[in-house]
């Protein structure tokens, strides 16, 4: 049976993995009730893992380097205590090729759109790297959930991205949608976390 890992540590990985939100989004990340997920944000700002700060009419939360450090603790803990950490560490091993290949898919999309550089590509081919890519990611979330239930849902996301970025490129690479870039990023994010590694 997969591991569900307690709420408390569900909102303060959200909050890395998203890197700043609003407490709805923190929430929604992992399908928990906004009330005691403020309760928990609440929490983890006075003991020093989180900060809220608003700009320009929009405020949000992000974690704090003590934040950090403090959720790694609790996702190891969480590894060891359902027996996952060598199927994490091997997932991750396994995703890095494909890390690169969508990194540098993106990458070539955004330098096209922008008009820079010799090499142009088409978004039949962007398309074709990452659903690619989809495929993998598929693989991949199925292993880790069949530990740990937190990982569901990355290949979904991906997929309806690559889905929508066929008629609207701007889901390949936008900071506004959950576009491709944006959800491979939190899957390579949890992976690391969960880790205690770097980029």
């Amino acid at each position: 049976m997969t591991h569900r890992t307690p709420a408390d540590i569900l909102v303060l990985h959200a909050v890395r993995i998203l890197g700043y939100a609003e407490t709805a989004r923190i929430a929604a990340r992992f399908a928990l009730p906004p009330g005691p997920v403020a309760e928990h944000l609440l929490d983890a700002e006075a003991r020093g893992w989180v900060t809220h700060t608003d700009f320009a009419g929009d405020g949000g939360w992000s974690l704090t380097d003590t934040g950090k450090v403090h959720g790694e603790r609790l996702l190891a803990a969480d590894l060891d205590e359902c027996g996952a950490r060598a199927v994490v560490v091997q997932v991750h091993r396994d995703f890095l090729p494909h890390n690169v290949s969508v990194a540098d898919a993106c990458t070539a999309w955004q330098l096209t759109e922008m008009g820079i550089g010799e090499t142009t590509v088409t978004l039949d081919e962007t398309i074709d790297r990452l659903e690619s890519a989809a495929h993998a990611l598929a693989e991949l979330e199925t292993r880790l959930v069949a530990d740990l239930d937190r990982f569901a849902g990355y290949h979904r996301r991906f997929a309806d991205a690559v889905d929508r970025a066929g008629t609207d490129p701007a889901w390949i690479a936008a900071t506004d949608l959950d576009s491709c870039h944006r959800v491979w990023f939190e899957f390579h994010e949890d992976l690391i976390a969960s880790l205690g590694l770097t980029r």
